[in-house]
C-alpha cells in the first residue's frame, strides 16, 4: 500500500527563512553565556570551529537530502546508506534531545515574556510556556505554509531587534575593541575550553536540519535543499559572529560567563539598561521562532520513524487535507506540556547538542558512502565533519555526554527488545 505523502509547497525563500528561524533562535540570547564560561576571550574561536563543523555537517546533508528528497533528515540517509541500526540511531537522539530543546525553548519563551518580579511568576510561566507550545503545534496542524508563514514574522521581528542591540552597543560609545584583544580565560580556558565552547555553541547552528527532515514538502528538493543550507548557515553564521563580537566588546568575558541573559548583561556594562526591554522583546521571539521550527521537524523525523516501525505506527499518520503528520505533531505537544510542567530544561543546551552531534555525525559518515554521480562536495568535508563531531562530543560538559550516552543507550536496548519480540511473534 501506498504511504500518504506531505504536499511540497516550499521553494526556496521558505526553505531558507524555516532555517533561520532554527538557527537564529533563543540560542543567541542564551548560549554565548556557558561558552563564554569555558572558552573566555577566545570565544570567537570556539565560535570559528563550531561554524566551521557546522559547514562541513550542512554540505553533506545537503548532498543527502537531494539524493533523498523525504521527510526524516539523517535517520532516513542513515538507513539508506550505512542500516537501520545507524538510521535508528541519528533519529533517536533527534527526537529525544529535539524534544528537551522544545521544552526549554517554550520555558525560555515564558521567561521572557513573564518577568520573575510578577507574583507566581513560577506557575505563571509554565502555563504560559504550555499556552506557545498548543498555539503552535496547532499552527502547525494547519499546514506547512501557515508554519512558513510566521516564521517569516518571527525572524524579522528577531533579526531587528538583534540590529538594534548591535547598533546601541557601538553607538554608545562603550564599546569597543579593548576585550577582544584582552586574555583574560573564565571557566575551563585553554584549548579544551575553546572546543567545549564550539560544542556549546554548536547548538545554535544545528537548525539548518530543519530543512533537511522537511524535504518532503519542499518543492524541487534536489535543487532548493543544496542551495538553502549552505545559504541559511551562511546568514546565521554572520548573525552569529556580529552579535558575538558586540557583545565581547560591550562586557569582559567574565561578565558574559556568569549571565544567564548574557546580550541584557552586555547592555546593562555600558550603560544601556533601556535596551532592556528589545533584549526581551527578542528572547522571547526568537524561542519562539525555534519552537515552531523545532514541532516541524520532530513531527517530520517522528513520520519518518514511524513509517518504519521505530515509533509507533500511529505516529505516521498524514492529515487528508492539511498533509501534515497530525499524528506526530498532537503527541509532540502533550509530551512537551507535560515536560513544561513538571521540569525545567533550559539548562538543556549540553544535552540536546550531544544528540544534535552523534546525528550529524552519522550524517557525515552515510555522505562519504555516495557514489560520484550523487557527490557536490569532497569527501573531506565528510571526513572533516565527522571528527569535528566526535571531538567536540568529548569535550561537552561531563553532565551532558552522561545524559546523552544514557539516552542512546536506553533507545538502543529498547529497540533490541522490540525487535527481539517481533521476530518470536513472526516465527510462532
Amino acid at each position: 500500500m501506498t504511504k500518504p505523502q506531505l504536499a511540497r509547497r516550499l521553494g526556496l525563500f521558505d526553505a531558507v527563512v524555516i532555517g533561520l528561524g532554527s538557527m537564529i533562535g533563543a540560542g543567541v540570547f542564551a548560549a554565548f553565556g556557558p561558552a563564554s564560561r569555558a572558552a573566555g576571550s577566545w570565544l570567537l574561536v570556539g565560535l570559528a570551529i563550531a561554524a566551521f563543523v557546522a559547514y562541513c555537517n550542512a554540505t553533506a546533508s545537503a548532498q543527502l537530502a537531494a539524493a533523498y528528497p523525504t521527510s526524516g533528515g539523517t535517520y532516513v540517509y542513515g538507513r539508506e546508506r550505512l542500516g537501520p541500526w545507524w538510521g535508528f540511531t541519528a533519529g533517536w537522539g533527534f527526537v529525544v534531545g529535539k524534544t528537551a530543546s522544545c521544552a526549554a525553548m517554550a520555558l525560555t519563551f515564558a521567561s521572557y515574556a513573564v518577568p520573575a518580579s510578577v507574583p507566581g511568576s513560577g506557575w505563571i510561566q509554565r502555563l504560559v510556556a504550555v499556552a506557545a507550545v498548543l498555539a503552535l503545534a496547532g499552527l502547525n496542524y494547519r499546514g506547512v505554509t501557515r508554519t512558513a508563514q510566521l516564521t517569516r514574522v518571527l525572524v524579522t521581528i528577531t533579526l531587528a531587534a538583534l540590529a538594534v542591540l548591535v547598533v546601541g552597543l557601538w553607538a554608545s560609545g562603550h564599546a569597543g575593541p579593548g576585550t577582544l584583544a584582552a586574555d583574560q580565560p573564565a571557566g575551563s580556558g585553554g584549548v579544551y575550553g575553546v572546543l567545549q565552547a564550539a560544542g556549546l555553541l554548536f547548538f545554535a547552528f544545528a537548525g539548518y536540519a530543519r530543512i533537511a527532515t522537511m524535504g518532503e514538502e519542499v518543492r524541487d528538493p534536489r535543487t532548493t535543499i543544496p542551495r538553502a543550507i549552505p545559504l541559511a548557515l551562511g546568514i546565521a553564521v554572520v548573525v552569529y559572529a556580529i552579535v558575538g563580537v558586540t557583545a565581547l566588546a560591550a562586557a569582559d568575558p567574565g561578565v558574559l560567563a556568569g549571565s544567564s541573559a548574557p546580550l541584557a548583561d552586555a547592555a546593562h556594562a555600558v550603560g544601556l539598561d533601556g535596551l532592556g526591554p528589545v533584549v526581551r522583546i527578542g528572547g522571547a521571539v526568537a524561542s519562539l521562532g525555534a519552537l515552531l521550527a523545532l514541532i516541524a521537524g520532530i513531527g517530520r523525523t517522528s513520520l519518518a520513524m514511524a513509517r518504519e516501525r521505530d515509533l509507533p505506527a500511529w505516529l505516521g499518520a498524514v492529515h487528508p487535507v492539511h498533509r501534515v503528520p497530525h499524528h506526530a505533531e498532537l503527541a509532540l505537544a502533550v509530551v512537551v506540556s507535560l515536560l513544561v510542567l513538571t521540569t525545567d530544561l533550559r539548562g538543556v543546551i549540553g544535552f540536546s547538542s550531544f544528540g544534535v552531534l552523534v546525528y550529524y555525525a552519522v550524517a557525515n559518515a552515510s555522505a562519504f558512502t555516495q557514489p560520484a554521480a550523487d557527490r557536490r562536495w569532497p569527501r573531506t568535508l565528510n571526513v572533516l565533519g565527522a571528527i569535528g563531531c566526535l571531538v567536540l562530543v568529548a569535550t561537552l560538559p561531563w553532565q551532558a555526554v552522561v545524559a546523552g550516552v544514557v539516552m542512546f543507550a536506553v533507545g538502543l536496548a529498547g529497540r533490541a527488545v522490540i525487535l527481539r519480540r517481533r521476530r518470536r511473534t513472526t516465527a510462532a
